[in-house]
């Protein structure tokens, strides 16, 4: 599986972003997928995922709503909507890939830029 992450950009706090993941390989559907983000000088955290079969989400609290996880196995595709963004959700974002029946992502997007204004 490779991923591509993209629609990072700069925002104003109380802005909005989505960001995009598209993944290749036939198996996608059957995949768990994640985003995660890392910011300057801080180590990488989670932010949200989603599973393959029922669409199951889970959360960081730091996000809980105001973030929403959402795929489209027909697409590939899995997006990560902002709402309502601070200054400290400043970070790369990378979406990952966790493969049926593991608990390691095992395959990860390059990352993307996302810088918060305040």
């Amino acid at each position: 599986v490779q991923l591509q992450a993209s629609g990072g950009g700069l925002v104003q706090a109380g802005g909005s972003l989505r960001l995009s993941c598209a993944a290749s390989g036939r198996t996608f559907s059957t995949y768990f997928m994640g985003w995660f983000r890392q910011a300057p000088g801080k180590e990488r955290e989670f932010v949200a995922a989603i599973g393959w079969s029922d669409g199951s989400t889970s959360y960081a609290d730091s996000v809980k709503g105001r973030f929403t996880i959402s795929r489209d196995n027909a697409k590939n595709t899995v997006s990560l909507q902002m709402n309502s963004l601070k200054p400290e959700d400043t970070a790369v974002y990378y979406c990952a890939a966790r493969p049926p029946s593991t608990s390691t992502y095992r395959y990860w997007g390059q990352g993307t830029l996302v810088t918060v204004s305040s």
